[in-house]
């Protein structure tokens, strides 16, 4: 990067050229049909998004609530997800030996998929179907992901429209980016994903995004502190959501700094394990990913058996159960909150090198279950304690630490937490670069390669699990 003294030099001259490029593009008559033609994909995406989705939740209810309700229980039994996991991994093993693709990228490898066509949606349909309704510790993001850019890429082959080097990307990218506000209910979240997943900026991005970050949530501290103590106003562009919502202090800053390390060193090593089933599966795969499946699943039962709780906190992306927790925290013992993140830990890192899915809410779960679990430390209150875990743990699972950020926020339902937010997801980003990088993914349905050099795997690695 250059320094500020030579930044500062062209920099008047730099700021027309590139408004003037980009309003040489935007009057392109092939961009703005590119455009028109994204946003006319967006509808049909969206729509069978919404349909995979509602199909996905409706097997999930009927597997984990009707039937068991129908047979007489009122939660499933300690044992229910042996056999459903068992029929994941046989089915996921099956798609990902012999269909095109291999049921889609590996969950381990966070975001970044492999470029697939219109060859592997029918894998990854069928995988994501026998993985995340049937039990898998993971999130539908991914799937969805996969999903939107192949029907993207698919709808223009079938409209015969020109599909070049580069247009391809943003095919895929608008289709991406119209099927993900299905699963997160905000369509800004999802772009922000997809600019971060597209690592548009290479490092320099997050070499000048990481500081400006840090700064910011500093200088909101300071401007609320300040606020407080001087009880001047310097006014700010906010809504009043109408509900009360707790002050962050400097207990909750110092504990969240803390924290992050902390869930990003756990996050780091859940990823790496992750990585090693991938491994661990790349050979033998159908046999090898049931019986990660079924591990998974014994996961789910142990947990039952030592809490008497419901199988479904860990057999789940957790999607639902982070609700319930963030209602009434309290009505977790310290005992339940230990179990659940031992036990969803395991079953996360067995179903992300195995099953296939996404590994946003899980690592959601896991964060906000360790901010529960720590609140009573003093000067750390529950809602900031789950703020600063949940920002942590995508941050660290994901490497996307704006997106991060910004679907913490959007979870809390308000920016009171948006300080505690940013450091916690800075802080637990630069952990995970500096630890040692783990095994590189094997690419879907291959074998895993021999480990590189240490050197290798720092420069090659790092893409792979943002």
């Amino acid at each position: 990067m250059p320094d500020a003294g030579s930044a500062a030099a062209p920099a008047a001259g730099t700021q027309p050229e590139e408004a003037d490029l980009l309003r040489e593009l935007l009057r392109r008559p092939a961009y703005q049909k590119a455009l028109v033609f994204c946003a006319l994909i967006g509808i049909p995406v969206s729509l069978i998004a919404f349909w995979f989705l509602a199909a996905v939740h409706e097997l999930e209810g009927a597997l984990w609530d009707d039937l068991p309700s129908e047979l007489g229980w009122d939660t499933p039994p300690w044992w229910w997800p042996l056999p459903l996991l068992a029929v994941a991994g046989v089915a996921v093993g099956l798609v990902v030996r012999y269909l095109p693709g291999a049921g889609g990228h590996v969950p381990a490898g966070g975001l970044h998929a492999p470029k697939q066509g219109p060859s592997a949606l029918p894998g990854v349909v069928l995988a994501a179907f026998a993985s995340l309704p049937l039990g898998a510790t993971l999130g539908p993001e991914a799937p969805l992901i996969a999903l939107g850019s192949g029907l993207a890429l698919l709808f223009a082959q079938l409209a015969r429209a020109p599909v070049t080097q580069q247009s391809t990307p943003l095919l895929a990218a608008a289709g991406a980016a119209s099927a993900l506000p299905a699963i997160f209910g905000n369509p800004l979240i999802g772009a922000v994903i997809l600019i971060e997943v597209a690592g548009v900026g290479g490092p320099q991005l997050f070499a000048v995004m990481l500081p400006a970050l840090l700064a910011s949530g500093i200088g909101s501290l300071v401007f609320t502190g300040f606020g407080r103590w001087t009880g001047l106003s310097t006014g700010s562009l906010s809504v009043d959501l109408g509900v009360p919502t707790p002050r962050v202090d400097a207990g909750d800053v110092l504990w969240s700094v803390v924290m992050a390390v902390a869930i990003g060193f756990a996050l780091h090593l859940i990823m790496n394990t992750g990585r090693l089933t991938a491994v661990f599966v790349s050979q033998r795969t159908i046999a090898r990913t049931t019986v990660c499946a079924l591990a998974a699943g014994a996961c789910a039962a142990v947990y039952t058996l030592v809490t008497d709780r419901t199988p479904v906190d860990v057999a789940s992306s957790g999607q639902t159960t982070l609700g319930q927790l963030a209602q009434d925290p309290h009505s977790w013992g310290v005992g339940a909150l230990i179990a659940v993140l031992l036990f969803k830990a395991t079953a996360y890192s067995l179903c992300l090198g195995s099953l296939r899915g996404g590994p946003i809410f899980p690592a959601l779960f896991l964060g906000a279950a360790a901010g529960v679990l720590l609140a009573p430390l003093p000067g750390l209150g529950v809602v900031p304690g789950m703020a600063a875990g949940m920002a942590a743990a995508s941050a660290a699972a994901l490497r996307l630490p704006v997106s991060s950020a910004l679907l913490v926020v959007l979870i809390m339902g308000s920016a009171a937490m948006t300080p505690v937010v940013l450091l916690s997801a800075v802080v637990s980003f630069v952990t995970v670069q500096i630890l040692p990088p783990g095994r590189a993914v094997p690419a879907p349905g291959k074998p895993a390669q021999p480990p590189p050099d240490r050197a290798s795997a720092t420069q090659g690695d790092r893409p792979e699990g943002a």
